[in-house]
C-alpha cells in the first residue's frame, strides 16, 4: 500500500501542484510575519539593552496619550547632582529628548522622516552605551550649532555648514551643523538633531532648568536593583519614575510592539485567507482524484486492502503535499520576511538581513498549519475513498458523488444559516455596541458557513439563470457549457467557494467603509463651519509662533484654537475613566454647529466649566451643575462642573470617549504646556476663499508641517484614512482571487481529465477546437461569477448589519458602493476566462483517437 501511495503521489504530482501553491502561501505569510517580528524584536532588545542606562529617572505620568497634546513632562535638572552624591552611583546626567520638533531646512523642506518615525532633539551628553557617535566635525559649543545623524543627511543632502531651522515648542531657532553622527547601533528610523545642553534647556524645553530624565551609573559591584532602591529611598517614589536597564528596555519594546503587533496581525490575516480558501481548492483536488480513481480503489479493495488502508493512503498523500507545501512555505517565508526587513530599510528603520532570527517555532508553526490544513481538509475524501466498493474495479469509473442527494446538506446548511441570520438581527436590534459587535463576529462566521455547507443547493437554480443566455449567444457550445457547470454541483459549489470567501469580505468592508465616509462627510459638512482648518500633517500640535503668524497674516478674520488634553475623571459611582478631553476658544460656534441639548457654547466653554455628551452623562448619573473631579497631565486635580451637553451623534467627533471639552483658559490653568493642535480660519469681510488660501500658505511655507484644508481637503483626508483599511481588505481580496484561480484551474484542469473520452468523442463528430476551448471558458466565466454574486449576496448584508453597528457610535449613513460591485462582478467574469486558458489549450490539443481509447 505504501508503494502504491508513493507511486499514487508521483503520477498525480503535476495535479496535486496548484494544491501545494494554495499551501505554499499559507505557510509563507506566517512564516514571514513570525520571522519578520522574531528579527525585529530580537534588534531592538539588543538595542535597547545596550543603550539603556543602569537606572533611570523620569517623571511619573499617570495619564496614557491616546492622542498628542504637545506637551513635555519634565523634572528638574538639578536632581542630576543629587543624585550624584548617593552612595554607589558612578555617574549621573541630566537628559533631554523631546519629539515635538521639526527640522527644516533652507529650502523649507522639511528633513524628517516620511515614514511617520519621530524627529527626536537631544542633548549631546555622549556615553559609551549612546546609540550614535561623532563621525564628522566637532561637538556643538554654543547655541547657534547642531548635530545630525548620517542617514538623515544623506536623505536631506544636509552637509557640514549648511543652516537648519528647528521649530520646537518654545520657538524657532537656526543652527548650523557642525558635525555628523552615525548610529552604532540599529537606526529605529527617527531623526535625530543634538545641540548642548542648556540650549536644548531653553529651546526644546523652554526651561533652563528643566530636564526630560536622569540618566544613572552604578559603580562597580553594584547591582542595578540596588542602585534603583537606593534612588527610590533619595528621591521617593511619589513624583518620579525609576526604571532599571532592564525594565527600561522593557518598556521601550512595549511601545514599539503596537507597530510591530500591527504588521503580524496583518500578515496572520493573509495567511488566515490563504488557508480559508485554500482548504476549499484542497478538498476538491482530492475529491476529484478519488472520483478519477474509482475504479482503481476498486482493484485494491478487491485485491484485499481495507477502508483503513484505502483511507490510510489517501491522506498519506495529503500528508506528503503538506510536507511539500510546508517545506517550500517556509522557504518562501524567508524570502518574504527578507522583503519586509527591505522594505523597513526604506522607510528609514534599518534591520540587517544577516541578523534574521529563524527561532524553532517558526519551522513547528509552519509545518503545523501546513500539514494540518491539507491533511483536514483531505479527511472528507479519504472517508469517501475508503467506502469505494471492490465492485467499482468491475464498472466504468463514475464521478463520486454525481447523483447523491443534498438532503443533509440541506439540513445541516438550513440551521447553521438560521442561527447566523438570528444573530445578525440580534446584532441589528442591539442598542449596545459591544453586544452588537460580537452578535456581527458570530453571524458572519454562521452565514459564510451555511453559506459554504448549502453553497450546492443553490448550483442549479442559479446558474440556469447565470447560463440562460449561453444558448442563444453560443448555440450548442453555450448549452454543453451549461450543463457541464450544472453536472456535478458539489464540485461546482467548492470551486466557486474559494472565491466567494474573499469577495464576501470585499463587499461588506466596502459597504461599511462606503457608509462610513458618508457619515463623516454628513457630519463635516453639518459641523464644520470655518473656511480652513490647518492641521500637522500627522496630527502632531505646532508651537504658538504658528498660531501668531496666522493671526497676522493679510485676509484672516478669525482664528480659532483647538486643543487636545488627556484627563481622567472620577464618575459619582467612583469609577475613574481615562479619555482624551479637547478645549477650544470661547468663539467657537463662529467655525462649528455643535447641537446642544442642554446649555451653549458660552456656558460649555466658560472657566471651571465643562461639556459633554448627553448620553454619556445620563449613564454615568451626570447632569447639568453636577460637579466632576478631573486629573490633568502631571497630577494636577480640578473640579469642573457640567455645563452644557451634546449630542455626540452630530457634534462631528468634537471630543474622544464622553465627548468631553472646555474652554482653552480651563486647559492652560492646569495643562499650560499643551500646544495647538488645530486652527479653524474664517476669512475676513470682503476676502475670497482662494486669496485667504493663498495667503495662509506663504505665511506657513517656512512650517511645512503644517498643512491648510478646506471642507474638501478635511473630507478627503477622513476618506483617506479610511481608505487605507480598504485597501487592506483590498490586499487580501487579491490573495483570495489568486488562490481561487489556482482552484479555478484545477478544477477544469481535473475536470478535462475527467471528461477526456467525452472530449474525442465531440471532437470526433465535429466540434472545432476553437469551440472547444470556448466551451470551456464559459464553463469557467459562469463558476466564477456564481462565486461571485453569492460572495457579494452575502458580504452586503454583511455590510448592512456593520452600518448597524456603526450606527450606534453615531455613524447612520448607509452607502453601496455600486461602482465597485459592479466592477467585482466583471472582474469575476474576467477572473474565469483567465483561468481557463491553459486547461482550456491543453483541452484542444488532445489527440483525438487517443482520447477516444482512453478510460
Amino acid at each position: 500500500m505504501l508503494k502504491a501511495t508513493l507511486r499514487s503521489f508521483l503520477a498525480h504530482k503535476g495535479r496535486l501542484l496548484l494544491s501545494a501553491l494554495a499551501v505554499l502561501l499559507s505557510v509563507a505569510f506566517v512564516a514571514g510575519s513570525l520571522i519578520f517580528s522574531d528579527t525585529v524584536s530580537r534588534t531592538f532588545d539588543r538595542l535597547f539593552a545596550s543603550t539603556a542606562a543602569d537606572v533611570t529617572v523620569s517623571p511619573r505620568e499617570t495619564l496614557a496619550e491616546a492622542v498628542p497634546s504637545g506637551a513635555t513632562a519634565t523634572l528638574p535638572a538639578a536632581l542630576a547632582e543629587r543624585v550624584a552624591r548617593i552612595g554607589g552611583v558612578a555617574a549621573a546626567r541630566a537628559e533631554v529628548e523631546v519629539q515635538n520638533i521639526t527640522v527644516v531646512d533652507d529650502r523649507n523642506e522639511s528633513v524628517s522622516p516620511t515614514g511617520g518615525a519621530p524627529t527626536l532633539g537631544n542633548n549631546w551628553n555622549p556615553t559609551e552605551r549612546s546609540p550614535v557617535e561623532l563621525t564628522s566635525g566637532h561637538v556643538p559649543r554654543g547655541p547657534g550649532e547642531a548635530l545630525i545623524d548620517s542617514q538623515t543627511a544623506e536623505r536631506s543632502d544636509v552637509e557640514r555648514g549648511d543652516t537648519l531651522t528647528v521649530i520646537a515648542a518654545p520657538g524657532s531657532f537656526r543652527v548650523e551643523v557642525v558635525g555628523i553622527v552615525t548610529f552604532t547601533t540599529t537606526n529605529p528610523g527617527a531623526a535625530l538633531l543634538f545641540v548642548d545642553t542648556p540650549t536644548a534647556q531653553t529651546r526644546f524645553l523652554g526651561d533652563p532648568k528643566g530636564a526630560t530624565g536622569i540618566t544613572v551609573d552604578a559603580a562597580p559591584g553594584v547591582s542595578d536593583e540596588t542602585l534603583k532602591q537606593r534612588v527610590a529611598d533619595t528621591l521617593g517614589t511619589g513624583r518620579y519614575d525609576l526604571r532599571t536597564a532592564d525594565e527600561k528596555a522593557r518598556s521601550d519594546v512595549e511601545q514599539l510592539g503596537g507597530f510591530l503587533d500591527v504588521i503580524k496581525w496583518v500578515m496572520l490575516g493573509f495567511a488566515g485567507i490563504a488557508v480559508l480558501v485554500g482548504v476549499f481548492l484542497i478538498v476538491n483536488t482530492f475529491s476529484m482524484l478519488i472520483a478519477q480513481r474509482t475504479r482503481e480503489l476498486g482493484l485494491m479493495r478487491a485485491l484485499g486492502a481495507d477502508r483503513r488502508q484505502v483511507r490510510r493512503s489517501v491522506l498519506t498523500e495529503a500528508l506528503l503535499l503538506g510536507l511539500v507545501g510546508s517545506t517550500l512555505g517556509l522557504a518562501a517565508g524567508i524570502g518574504l520576511a527578507a522583503g519586509l526587513i527591505g522594505l523597513m530599510g526604506v522607510l528609514g528603520m534599518n534591520i540587517r538581513s544577516a541578523e534574521m532570527v529563524v527561532g524553532w517555532a517558526t519551522p513547528v508553526t509552519a509545518y503545523v498549519v501546513g500539514v494540518g490544513v491539507t491533511f483536514v481538509a483531505a479527511y472528507l475524501p479519504a472517508r469517501r475513498a475508503a467506502s469505494v466498493s471492490p465492485m467499482a474495479a468491475l464498472a466504468d469509473a463514475e464521478v463520486a458523488g454525481v447523483g447523491r442527494p443534498l438532503r443533509t446538506r440541506a439540513i445541516v446548511g438550513t440551521v447553521v444559516g438560521a442561527a447566523g441570520v438570528a444573530a445578525l438581527v440580534g446584532c441589528v436590534l442591539a442598542s449596545d455596541t459591544g453586544s452588537a459587535a460580537s452578535l456581527l463576529g458570530l453571524g458572519v462566521v454562521l452565514t459564510l458557513v451555511a453559506t459554504v455547507i448549502a453553497g450546492p443547493l443553490l448550483v442549479r437554480p442559479v446558474i440556469r439563470v447565470l447560463g440562460g443566455w449561453f444558448p442563444a449567444l453560443f448555440g450548442s457550445i453555450g448549452r454543453m457549457s451549461q450543463r457541464n457547470a450544472l453536472r456535478n454541483p458539489r464540485r461546482t459549489g467548492a470551486t466557486a467557494a474559494a472565491l466567494m470567501v474573499g469577495l464576501a469580505l470585499v463587499g461588506g468592508m466596502s459597504v461599511a467603509s462606503a457608509s462610513m465616509t458618508k457619515s463623516f462627510d454628513e457630519q463635516i459638512d453639518r459641523t464644520l463651519g470655518a473656511d480652513f482648518v490647518l492641521q500637522n500633517a500627522n496630527f502632531v500640535p505646532f508651537p504658538g509662533e504658528v498660531t501668531e503668524r496666522v493671526r497676522e497674516t493679510e485676509g484672516v478674520g478669525l482664528v480659532v484654537r483647538s486643543r487636545f488634553a488627556p484627563i481622567a475623571v472620577t464618575l459619582p459611582d467612583g469609577d475613574r475613566i481615562e479619555t482624551t478631553a479637547a478645549a477650544y476658544d470661547p468663539r467657537l460656534d463662529e467655525v462649528a454647529n455643535v447641537p446642544y441639548a442642554r446649555g451653549d457654547s458660552a456656558t460649555a466653554l466658560a472657566p471651571g466649566r465643562m461639556a459633554m455628551d448627553r448620553e454619556f452623562a445620563r449613564d454615568r448619573g451626570l447632569r447639568v451643575g453636577s460637579t466632576v473631579p478631573v486629573e490633568f497631565q502631571g497630577g494636577r486635580q480640578a473640579e469642573l462642573t457640567v455645563g452644557a451637553l451634546t449630542d455626540q451623534e452630530s457634534s462631528g467627533g468634537f471630543g474622544m470617549q464622553g465627548g468631553i471639552y472646555f474652554g482653552l483658559a480651563t486647559l492652560e490653568r492646569y495643562a499650560p504646556t499643551a500646544q495647538d493642535s488645530s486652527l479653524y480660519v474664517n476669512g475676513g469681510p470682503g476676502t475670497a476663499d482662494d486669496d485667504l488660501r493663498d495667503a495662509l500658505e506663504a505665511t506657513l511655507e517656512a512650517y511645512p508641517q503644517v498643512q491648510v484644508r478646506d471642507l474638501a481637503d478635511y473630507k478627503q483626508l477622513v476618506d483617506d484614512q479610511i481608505a487605507v483599511l480598504l485597501y487592506l481588505v483590498y490586499a487580501l481580496l487579491g490573495l483570495a482571487i489568486v488562490i481561487a484561480v489556482l482552484g479555478v484551474v484545477n478544477t477544469l484542469a481535473l475536470s478535462v481529465v475527467e471528461r477526456t473520452r467525452e472530449i474525442g468523442l465531440l471532437r470526433a463528430i465535429g466540434l472545432a477546437r476553437r469551440q472547444l476551448r470556448r466551451m470551456i471558458r464559459l464553463e469557467s466565466v459562469v463558476i466564477a461569477v456564481f462565486g461571485a454574486l453569492l460572495g457579494l449576496a452575502l458580504g452586503l448584508v454583511w455590510g448592512l448589519c456593520t452600518q448597524q453597528v456603526l450606527a450606534l457610535e453615531g455613524m447612520t449613513a448607509l452607502a453601496i458602493p455600486w461602482g465597485t460591485i459592479v466592477a467585482v462582478v466583471i472582474g469575476s467574469a474576467v477572473v474565469g476566462v483567465v483561468a481557463a486558458l491553459l486547461p482550456a489549450l491543453r483541452a484542444s490539443r488532445m489527440n483525438v483517437l487517443a482520447a477516444i481509447a482512453h478510460e
